[in-house]
């Protein structure tokens, strides 16, 4: 059998680059859990000195932190019978329960029907304090306690339940409840439960008041850039984009993962043994929950952790199955499995380098999706 034609996959790639859409990517493909395709386009680095990109470069993940991290963080917890998904968040996080939250849940957080807003932006208050009279509370853990509080003390914008709003405040609240049960920091958790025994050498948060105190330098070279930040006045690279996962430290249960295309294709070969019974890092029943759209919330796509395809207008393209879970990131990264053709694509860019303004991968993505599914149609 003739070895799939992934051409017209890249030369889609190739001239969204052209077209400024992104500096560059880095695209995996796998069936069946085996890997079909894995290539580098364009450009890792554009200031001050263009350069290419790698097949192994790492990026900022941004939301996949959601899926890959935090929800399988909670995975294993519910797996050694540590949580249940229907446990009120006020049972863990007891000054939650104020202005009517007490009620809320686990899951409810998870599938983004928690009432929570979808983002609040904290980091200026703590740029302004750090500014004005408290030096390195930027990415500080007192600045980080401050941020949680803050999300404690929010008040609902609907009733739980009705309607489905992304939240990363609900990933910050599920990340803080991972460490209280786990009595360690989310970073520490899952380097020491998930990527180490996965071997995925590549993969893990960056903690920034860590580098700071023992002034350690991310490898540079490695590593994709986001974006020349107005207010942290540098390229960021090797620290997170997002603005309130900086200002908190970097460890975070919304964002601050970085990961290379391969280790998270390694990682999903686990998850796929898991769903197939074949691995029991997380029980299959677990995984069918998890990946599995809450129908009580009306015209919900989320799963829990994971979103699942729109109707229409799908970042995964107009050919994807029903059957699909995945997930974007802002800085331009994307995760898709096809439960159906049991076949994943991980679609890596840095399309917020050097300018977080360019939205033009929204067009994109579909037509690389679009592509691939075509030639595993073939």
């Amino acid at each position: 059998m003739a070895a799939p034609d992934f051409t017209r996959v890249a030369e889609t790639i190739d001239a969204a680059i052209g077209a400024g859409a992104f500096p560059g990517a880095v695209i995996v493909v796998a069936k069946g859990g085996e890997l079909l395709h894995h290539s580098a386009h364009g450009a890792r680095l554009l200031e001050p000195v263009r350069t290419p990109m790698g097949p192994d470069t790492v990026f900022d993940l941004a939301s996949l932190t959601k899926p890959l991290a935090t929800t399988l963080a909670l995975m294993l917890l519910v797996r050694d019978g540590r949580l249940r998904l229907d446990d009120r968040v006020a049972r863990f996080l007891p000054n939650f329960g104020v202005y009517g939250k007490t009620p809320l849940t686990v899951r409810q957080l998870l599938a983004h029907c928690s009432g929570l807003p979808a983002w609040r932006p904290y980091w200026k208050e703590i740029a302004r304090l750090g500014k004005h009279g408290r030096p390195n509370f930027v990415a500080s853990n007192g600045a980080r306690d401050m941020m949680l509080e803050l999300i404690h003390r929010e008040r609902l914008e609907y009733p739980p339940g009705t309607k489905s709003v992304y939240s990363d405040l609900g990933f910050m609240l599920l990340g803080e409840i991972v460490e209280l049960l786990s009595h360690t920091t989310l970073d520490r958790f899952c380097r020491d439960r998930i990527f180490r025994p996965l071997g995925l050498q590549s993969t893990g948060f960056v903690d920034l008041q860590r580098l700071r105190m023992q002034k350690v330098v991310p490898i540079a070279d490695k590593i994709a850039p986001t974006e020349r930040c107005p207010w942290r006045q540098k390229v960021l690279c090797g620290e997170v984009h997002d603005d309130n996962a900086y200002a908190a430290g970097g460890v975070v249960g919304h964002s601050g993962l970085f990961a290379s295309a391969l280790d998270v294709h390694r990682l999903m070969q686990r998850l796929r043994a898991c769903h197939l019974g074949e691995d029991d890092l997380v029980p299959a029943a677990i995984m069918r929950e998890f990946w599995r759209v809450d129908a009580s919330v009306p015209e919900s796509t989320w799963a829990l952790g994971w979103d699942t395809p729109s109707a229409t207008g799908s970042s995964a393209g107009s050919r994807v199955s029903a059957r699909a879970v995945g997930h974007l990131g802002f800085t331009g990264t994307s995760l898709w499995y096809d439960l159906q053709r049991d076949a994943w694509v991980i679609f890596l860019t840095n399309r917020v380098h050097p300018n977080r303004n360019n939205d033009r991968i929204r067009e994109v993505r579909p037509r690389v999706h679009d592509a691939v599914w075509e030639v595993l149609e073939t």
